[in-house]
């Protein structure tokens, strides 16, 4: 599976962001960030391909160091 970076959310996307913003609020520092985890983990466990996975790590890490 190719990794697309593409804009891919369609027309839920604002509902999308505000929705994930909401599961944070309350939480503490290190419960967002356990909770960042989880979502982490899930999505990869939903993809299934290593391969796409790591190419995913290596776009988000070169977004940090641009």
């Amino acid at each position: 599976m190719a990794l697309n970076t593409e804009f891919n959310l369609g027309t839920e996307s604002d509902a999308l962001f505000n929705e994930l913003l909401q599961a944070h609020e309350g939480l503490s520092r290190e419960q967002s960030e356990q909770l960042n985890a989880g979502l982490i983990l899930i999505l990869m466990n939903h993809i299934g391909e290593a391969g796409t996975i790591r190419e995913a790590v290596v776009c988000a890490r070169a977004a940090l160091d641009a």
